[in-house]
């Protein structure tokens, strides 16, 4: 490992002075213990949070190839230390819903202090090629759902494109039988090649019947695959409202006993989230599995041209031209500048939400934090410092415990049942991945704006994946790639 000057400040071998020190400081009856064992790392006399067993105490921890092996109260024995006084050692942040993944999002990632991040709603029609395109290049781990918007596109014949557009096949016609049955093999192909979720994203797939989903979902069902559905409407507007959207999905979860995970809700509920997620929550009382997910933020993005942006969308979902700020320039629109980026395309910010709703999201019991990253937004760089600095430690809207178990321990339990290695995530124990997030809880911060999204957050200082210093000081390292595949074990039903 090449150690920068700084580096060797912090990540430093046990010296004689030390060990010295810690026979005086230490009855000789412990000392067996500390000296039996060299751990290729050790964090030192941090305060170790673990949401699982609660554990909430100065620890040191041992990490040896890709795994912790040792959480100690005593001082352990490492080749390199960290010493983390004065700072948290959490599990890695686990985000379900990263759209953008390029290796400058990758970096912004991790110095947010993500160690997993997952494209689970668009995902892809190609798993084998998605995955072998990543394989020893990534800092972070990394994976996709077979995406049912993208092989939509691909059986309908549509270019390829991250969304479809509102006048492409994938948007406006119905599936005949033929067109069905190619969609079910494509769904299916995908699970057997390990892709972690099936994704939908039905406001952007109108044409999608009802009949449709119910046959996706039983696909998803027969591998245990969870969905994850950005719902088909927005708003409180009937027909066609965010309740109603809701509805068909924990029924088409219900039918065909497939996992359901709803996706950004703040986002598609707007004014009636609060009353989703109490369906949600009365749902999960019924023995129904479905999860769901919030981002921090009081505006979305999405492509322009999508469906999403049909006539009549204003009156549905409460939104005006005003509210719409063009991603390249930061200029708010009007009728004028709207219908002139119609025709070119591109990503829109839609502030769409006061902090109110985007507040209680947040805070509910139910939640899962999730960025929904794209290029532009500050979401893709700040989501989970904000969390940690805006909703703990600035307006005590969460406690620091509550906030990491939204981050790291629950998105890992709605993926292990279908990818087992998720049991080794979100959690600090003997036996789990080293995938740990170090971070000051009195300086963590996001800085990333609507005006400047392109910004590190601060305050993480330490990122470890499988067990690799990627992030030390607060700098990303640019000579190591540890990141792994997220991915399902290559099965049939």
């Amino acid at each position: 490992m090449n150690l920068s000057p700084i580096t060797h400040l912090m990540l430093r071998p046990i010296s004689c002075t030390w060990l010295f020190l810690s026979l005086t400081v230490f009855p000789a009856w412990t000392m067996p213990s500390l000296l039996a064992q060299t751990y290729d790392l050790v964090i030192l006399n941090g305060r170790v949070m673990d949401p699982e067993s609660g554990l909430d105490a100065v620890r040191h921890v041992g990490v040896t190839g890709p795994q912790v092996k040792a959480i100690s109260p005593t001082p352990l024995t490492g080749r390199i230390t960290i010493d983390a006084k004065g700072l948290v050692v959490a599990p890695g942040f686990i985000d379900l819903h990263q759209h953008a993944q390029d290796q400058e999002s990758y970096g912004f990632k991790v110095r947010d202090g993500v160690t997993t991040a997952l494209e689970l709603e668009v995902g892809t029609a190609d798993i084998d090629r998605w995955y072998a395109e990543r394989e020893g290049k990534l800092p972070i781990n990394f994976g996709a759902s077979i995406g049912h918007i993208q092989v939509r596109m691909e059986v309908l014949g549509d270019p390829p494109s991250f969304l479809p557009s509102a006048d492409s096949h994938a948007a406006t016609q119905a599936a005949t039988e033929e067109t069905l049955e190619a969609l079910k093999a494509g769904i299916e192909r995908g699970l057997k090649r390990g892709a972690p979720a099936v994704g939908f994203g039905l406001q952007y797939t109108p044409a999608a019947t009802r009949w449709e989903v119910l046959e996706m979902f039983r696909i998803a069902s027969r591998y245990r695959a969870p969905c994850h559905v950005h719902i088909r409407y927005k708003g409180e507007k009937e027909p066609g409202s965010s309740i109603e959207a809701l509805e068909e999905l924990i029924a088409a979860s219900v039918i065909t006993g497939a996992p359901l995970h709803i996706v950004h809700i703040n986002s598609s509920g707007g004014s009636v989230t609060q009353k989703l997620l109490q369906i949600i929550s009365e749902a999960q009382s019924q023995g129904v599995d479905v999860t769901v997910e919030c981002y921090p933020y009081t505006a979305g993005m999405t492509e322009i041209t999508s469906a999403i942006f049909d006539p009549g969308w204003r009156q549905k979902m409460a939104m005006d031209y005003r509210d719409l700020q063009w991603g390249d320039t930061g200029e708010r629109l009007t009728a004028e500048t709207f219908a002139k980026y119609r025709r070119i395309g591109g990503l829109v910010i839609a502030h769409s939400n006061p902090e109110s709703i985007v507040r209680g999201a947040v805070v509910h019991p139910l939640t899962i934090i999730a960025s929904d990253g794209l290029k532009g937004h500050p979401r893709n760089a700040g989501t989970y410092a904000r969390i940690l600095g805006r909703y703990v430690r600035e307006t005590k809207a969460l406690t620091l415990m509550d906030a990491l178990r939204k981050i790291t321990l629950m998105p890992a339990q709605r993926l292990e049942e279908r990818v087992s290695m998720m049991k080794g995530k979100g959690r600090i124990r003997v036996g789990a991945d080293a995938d740990l997030t170090i971070f000051d809880p009195d300086r963590v911060i996001d800085k990333a704006t609507f005006t400047d999204a392109a910004q590190y957050s601060e305050g993480i200082e330490f990122v470890l994946v499988n067990g690799i210093v990627v992030v030390e000081n607060g700098e990303l390292r640019q000579d190591v790639r540890p990141g792994r595949a997220v991915r399902a074990p290559l099965s049939s039903p």
